[in-house]
C-alpha cells in the first residue's frame, strides 16, 4: 500500500515532540520540564512503538503516570488573542469555520467507499488492513491544511493551537492509549469468567429481572470504570451476557449485544474517564469546570439506562 497508518501514527509522535519542544521553551510553565518530559515519552511510543520490547513500553507509561500522577504536568503560556479578536475572526469567518471539521467525516466515508480499491501499479493506495483508520487520517490532515488556508495562518500557528488544546486535556489525553490496552489485558486475564463467579456467587440470577438489571447496570459501571464501552463489552458480555441471558434464558444475541453496548454508552455518559467525549469538548469550550459535560449528561443516562433494562427484559428473546 501507498499510505499505511504508521504514517500517521510518525505525524502523532512528531506533533508530540513539538509539544514537548515548546513546553520546554515556556518560561511561564511552572514546571516546563517534567511536562516536556511527559510528552517526550509519548511521542516516543508512537515513533518507535514498534521497534521497542513490550516492557520498555511499559515502563515509558509508567513513567509517565508518575509525572503526571505528582502532578508534572502543567499549563503553559499560549499568546491567546482577546475575546474582542477571536469574535472578529469568528463573524468574518462565518459558517466557513465548519468546513474543517466537516472534511473530516466526509474524506473518511470517501476513501472507505470510493478508494478502499484504487490501486497505483500493484499498490493499494491506501491501507487495506486499516481503510477507515487511514482515511481518517487523511481527512484530519486535510482539514488542518483547509484551516490554516481559511484562517491565514501558518502550520506553526496550528501547532500552538494543538498544543494549547493538549495542555488544557493534560494528562486525560493519554486515557483511550492507556484503557485500550488495560481492556485487552482484562480479556487476555479472564476477567470476564471472574466476574460470571462473583456475580453467580452473590446475586440470585435465578429471577430474569435481576439477570437484565445486573448485566446493564454492570456494562454502564464498567464503562464509568474503564472509560470505553468496547472494553467492558467483552467482559461483562463474556460474564454475564452470554453464560445467563443467552445460556439460562435464551436471549437472542443480537438483541444482548446491542442494548448491551447501548447500556455501556450510558456509563460513557457519566464518566471523566471517556476523555474523547467529556473532557475535550470542555476544554474546547474553555469551561472552568472540566466535569462540566459529564454532570449534564448524567440526568440523560440513568433514566436510559433504566429504559434499557426495559428493552432488554421484553425483547431478549425475540
Amino acid at each position: 500500500m501507498i499510505i499505511k497508518l504508521d504514517y500517521f501514527f510518525y505525524v502523532l509522535g512528531a506533533m508530540l515532540l513539538m509539544v514537548a519542544w515548546m513546553a520546554l521553551r515556556d518560561p511561564h510553565n511552572p514546571k516546563r520540564y517534567s511536562s516536556a518530559l511527559f510528552w517526550a515519552l509519548y511521542a516516543v511510543i508512537y515513533l518507535a512503538g514498534d521497534q521497542l520490547p513490550p516492557v520498555a513500553s511499559g515502563l515509558l507509561m509508567v513513567a509517565m503516570g508518575l509525572i503526571a500522577g505528582f502532578g508534572g504536568v502543567t499549563l503553559g503560556s499560549y499568546g491567546d488573542r482577546s475575546v474582542e479578536e477571536r469574535r472578529s475572526s469568528a463573524q468574518r469567518l462565518g459558517h466557513k469555520l465548519l468546513i474543517p471539521a466537516l472534511l473530516i467525516p466526509v474524506t473518511t466515508v470517501i476513501g472507505s467507499t470510493l478508494f478502499k480499491d484504487v490501486k497505483l501499479g500493484d499498490l493499494f493506495l491506501l491501507d487495506p488492513k486499516n481503510l477507515t483508520l487511514v482515511s481518517l487520517g487523511c481527512g484530519s490532515l486535510f482539514a488542518v491544511a483547509t484551516a490554516c488556508w481559511l484562517t491565514r495562518s501558518t502550520p506553526m500557528q496550528a501547532m500552538r493551537e494543538s498544543r494549547r488544546l493538549i495542555d488544557h486535556l493534560g494528562w486525560a489525553v493519554v486515557l483511550p492509549h492507556m484503557l485500550a490496552v488495560l481492556g485487552l489485558l482484562f480479556t487476555e486475564a479472564g476477567m470476564g469468567k471472574a466476574v460470571a463467579h462473583v456475580v453467580t456467587s452473590y446475586i440470585n440470577m435465578d429471577i430474569r429481572l435481576v439477570a437484565v438489571a445486573v448485566y446493564c447496570i454492570g456494562m454502564a459501571l464498567f464503562t464509568v470504570i474503564m472509560g470505553n464501552g468496547f472494553a467492558a463489552f467483552p467482559v461483562i458480555a463474556g460474564g454475564v451476557g452470554i453464560p445467563v441471558l443467552v445460556g439460562m434464558y435464551h436471549a437472542n444475541p443480537a438483541v444482548m449485544a446491542a442494548i448491551g453496548m447501548f447500556s455501556a454508552y450510558c456509563g460513557t455518559l457519566m464518566t471523566p474517564m471517556a476523555a474523547n467525549f467529556n473532557i475535550v469538548p470542555a476544554a474546547l469550550l474553555e469551561l472552568p469546570d472540566k466535569n462540566a459535560v459529564v454532570k449534564i449528561q448524567v440526568a440523560t443516562a440513568l433514566p436510559l439506562l433504566v429504559v434499557n433494562i426495559a428493552l432488554l427484559y421484553f425483547l431478549m428473546n425475540m
